[in-house]
């Protein structure tokens, strides 16, 4: 449960990020609300999910 994820930002749209995991790219998409997200995150960017908290890679 509080293992590290590692994602990478596929798209925004809007208030939303959908991130895509970068161990099994065959999963489908995280929807994510982009206000738990770093902000300085764009399309492209790498972010790790750990200890219930997202940041930048």
């Amino acid at each position: 449960m509080f293992e590290r994820i590692d994602y990478e930002v596929a798209r925004i749209d809007g208030d939303y990020a959908y991130l895509r995991c970068l161990d099994k790219p065959e999963t489908e998409e995280k929807c994510v609300a982009r206000a738990l997200l770093p902000p300085e995150i764009m399309e492209g960017s790498q972010v790790i999910y750990e200890m219930l908290e997202y940041r930048m890679a």
